[in-house]
C-alpha cells in the first residue's frame, strides 16, 4: 500500500485496506467514513454493524442494477478472500464500496430535480424487474406500513400537545405549538383516516423493492450520468414513498410551487405511470404534516428544557408555508 502520511490514518484502516486487491494512494475523512483514492478508482471505507445476509441482499440488487447500465450505484467491493466484511485486529467490522466524487443534486435547480425524478422512475422500474429471492428473508426487509407510521406519529403528536397544555409557563416554541397545533393535527388525522379507508376498500398499493431514503443527498450529478447511492435502507414497500420523500424535500425549498410539483410528478409518470391506488397513497403521504411532526418529536425527545431558536423558526416557517402547501394538496387531490 502506498505511503499515507498526513491523513491521520490509523492502524485499523491500514489493516482493513491491506485485505483488498488494490493500491491506496491517499485517504481522507468523509462523513462517518474514509474516502480512498486507489488504483481501482474512488472507494469508501466505513464501519459496518449489520448482518452478512443484509449485505448479500444489497449486493445482489446493486449488481443487477449495475448490469442494466442506466445509472451508477455504490456497489460493494469484496476482499482478496472474497468477503464482503473485513475485520480489523481490534474486531471492528468494515465494508468497502465504490464511490463517486460528484456533487449532490441541487434542490434549488428545477432542471436537476426533474432529471433526478426521472432517474427515480427508472430506478423503480428496474427494481420491479429484479426477482425476489427466498434467501433474502423477505419478512426482514418489509418496511413499516405508512398507516402504522401515521398512527404512531399521531400518538406522539398528542403526547407532545398534552405535555405542553399542562405547562404553566410556556417557551416561545411551546406558544407556537399552542397556536398552530389544531390545523396540522387535523391534516394528520385526515391522512391517517383516508389511508385506512383506502386500504380497507382494497386499495393497498402493490409492494416492490424501494430505495428507502431517497433525497438530494443520495442522487449525484456526474458528467453524463447520475449515480444513486446509499441503499442501506432498501426494503420491500410502496415505491411512491421514495417519490414522496424526494419531492417533499424539493417543494419545501420552493414554497410548495404547484407548477413545479406537477412537472416533477409528470416527469416520473412519463417513465413509470402510477396506478390510481398509488396516486391516492401519494396524496395521503403529502397530506400528512411530516415536518411538523418532526419538530414536535424532536422537542419531546430532547428533554423539553431548551429548544434552539432555529427550531422555533422552522415551526414558524411551516405555518407560513401552509397556504401554499394546501394549494398544492388541492391540486394533486383533483
Amino acid at each position: 500500500m502506498a505511503e499515507l502520511e498526513g491523513y491521520g490514518v490509523n492502524e485499523r484502516n491500514t489493516e482493513v485496506l491491506e485485505q483488498y486487491e488494490l493500491e491506496v494512494r491517499s485517504l481522507r475523512r468523509g462523513r462517518g467514513a474514509w474516502i480512498c483514492e486507489t488504483d481501482r478508482g474512488l472507494k469508501l471505507l466505513k464501519e459496518y454493524k449489520g448482518t452478512q445476509k443484509r449485505l448479500e441482499f444489497e449486493e445482489a440488487v446493486l449488481d443487477a442494477l449495475k448490469r442494466r447500465g442506466s445509472f451508477q450505484v455504490d456497489q460493494y467491493v469484496r476482499s482478496r478472500e472474497g468477503a464482503l466484511v473485513t475485520v480489523a485486529g481490534d474486531g471492528t467490522r468494515c465494508i468497502l464500496k465504490d464511490w463517486f466524487a460528484d456533487r449532490e443534486c441541487s434542490v434549488q435547480s428545477e432542471e436537476e430535480t426533474v432529471r433526478a425524478v426521472t432517474q427515480i422512475a427508472v430506478l423503480h422500474r428496474q427494481l420491479r424487474d429484479i426477482p425476489l429471492r427466498e434467501e433474502w428473508n423477505l419478512g426482514s426487509i418489509l418496511a413499516e406500513s405508512a398507516l402504522s407510521e401515521m398512527r404512531r406519529h399521531n400518538r406522539e403528536l398528542c403526547r407532545a400537545r398534552n405535555y405542553i397544555r399542562r405547562k404553566q409557563r410556556k417557551s416561545e416554541f411551546e406558544l407556537c405549538v399552542t397556536g398552530n397545533f389544531a390545523p396540522f393535527f387535523e391534516q394528520a388525522k385526515q391522512a391517517e383516516e383516508g389511508l385506512a379507508a383506502l386500504i380497507e376498500a382494497g386499495g393497498r398499493p402493490r409492494q416492490y423493492l424501494c430505495h428507502g431514503e431517497l433525497n438530494q443527498h443520495h442522487i449525484l450529478m456526474g458528467q453524463g450520468y447520475l449515480a444513486v447511492i446509499e441503499f442501506n435502507r432498501m426494503h420491500l414497500g410502496v415505491q411512491a414513498a421514495d417519490l414522496y420523500h424526494f419531492i417533499r424535500k424539493v417543494l419545501e425549498k420552493h414554497d410548495w410551487d404547484c407548477r413545479l410539483g406537477r412537472r416533477l410528478l409528470e416527469s416520473y409518470e412519463r417513465v413509470l405511470p402510477m396506478e390510481e391506488t398509488e396516486r391516492k397513497y401519494l396524496y395521503y403521504r403529502f397530506l400528512y404534516p411530516e415536518k411538523y411532526w418532526k419538530q414536535l418529536n424532536f422537542y419531546f425527545n430532547a428533554g423539553k428544557a431548551w429548544i434552539p431558536a432555529r427550531n422555533v423558526e422552522k415551526l414558524k416557517n411551516l405555518e407560513a408555508q401552509q397556504g401554499a402547501r394546501d394549494r398544492f394538496l388541492e391540486e394533486i387531490r383533483r
